[in-house]
């Protein structure tokens, strides 16, 4: 018979045997669920403008493998559709609940194209608000609005709270906010988190909520203003806003259009035409030769020396590219 194990013996063997026990990993903390961060509708009231650049080299390359982002851009640009949206103010909400961990305001709401603009250097974000969200996660809002920071250091904000208001504040040539996401200090794109891979742009699941997601379809370039004015009209004009619609004794109708990221080789095709369904004029773009952060276009029509007839006058703008309409847009006014 063998001799019976000693004490010291058997609880030897048991701390090995609790040593050698599986142990349950924690599971990682789940990233925050991202509401849309402004108060406008996509298509409607405002565009994306520019995705998170994921290439790492000079080119550039969105999460869906395109172009509409420029060179180590790091957040999404949510653009206003003119000066005078951003006058009537638009806020800025935060995507999810968090505590305001830095904000900055006092910096002037000016284009960096504007004559004697000041030095952004420092401060590119312009007026912005900083987020955290626990576990390393922060979201940040910039380009708002001077003086308009709604809330201070320390503050607990709910997911939808306002924030500020969109402004031109910043690195900036237009109204818009300039939303990024970081987890422990690396940029993450909202759009397809993984960014292990960059190339690869493979269909991820977002970080947005499933509501945020559908407000934000990828778009093959949009359509940013369209309407009516009574003569030419220029880059500037369009994005002040507020253009005057033709009335009876202007001496045009003319139908503009600005586009946003368009690619090389798209053309832009405008019909007009009067009541009754008479057409007015008509014009089609070279091919462009590049691609174009933003474009605009008009065809128009003299007044005849018989006055302009009563009625609907339309436009249709089209955009082709390789033999296919990918933007399409009606507008009218009558007279």
């Amino acid at each position: 018979m063998e001799p019976a194990l000693r004490p010291s013996i058997l609880l030897a063997l048991a701390l090995i045997g609790a040593c050698a026990a599986p142990v349950a990993s924690r599971a990682a903390p789940a990233p925050p669920t991202l509401a849309f961060p402004l108060a406008c509708q996509i298509g409607r009231s405002c565009e994306v403008q520019h995705y998170v650049d994921r290439d790492a080299g000079p080119g550039v390359r969105d999460y869906k493998c395109g172009a509409r982002t420029y060179d180590k851009h790091n957040g999404i640009d949510f653009r206003l559709l003119d000066m005078a949206a951003q006058r009537a103010g638009v806020d800025v909400l935060a995507a999810a609940s968090g505590r305001v961990a830095r904000l900055r305001d006092g910096v002037a709401d000016i284009s960096i194209r504007a004559p004697g603009a000041p030095s952004v250097a420092g401060q590119e974000c312009g007026n912005g608000v900083v987020i955290d969200h626990g576990d390393g996660w922060e979201t940040q809002y910039c380009h708002v609005a001077k003086g308009s920071v709604r809330v201070k250091v320390g503050d607990t904000v709910a997911a939808g709270a306002p924030l500020a208001k969109v402004g031109l504040s910043g690195d900036t040539e237009f109204p818009h906010l300039h939303f990024t996401v970081r987890h422990a200090g690396v940029v993450v794109d909202p759009f397809a988190p993984d960014m292990s891979k960059p190339a690869a742009c493979t269909a991820q699941t977002p970080l947005w909520s499933a509501s945020a997601a559908r407000q934000m379809p990828y778009k093959a370039g949009a359509i940013l203003n369209a309407g009516f004015a009574g003569g030419p009209v220029k880059m500037e004009d369009v994005e002040a806003g507020g253009i005057a619609p033709p009335g009876a004794a202007s001496a045009y109708v003319v139908a503009y259009v600005r586009t946003i990221e368009l690619e090389a080789g798209d053309t832009i095709e405008m019909v007009l035409t009067g009541p009754g369904g008479v057409n007015l004029a008509s014009a089609t773009t070279p091919p462009l030769d590049h691609a174009k952060a933003q474009n605009v276009n008009y065809v128009g029509k003299k007044r005849p020396p018989t006055g302009w007839p009563r009625g609907v006058y339309s436009a249709r703008i089209l955009v082709h590219r390789g033999g296919v309409v990918v933007l399409d847009r009606r507008v009218q006014t009558s007279l």
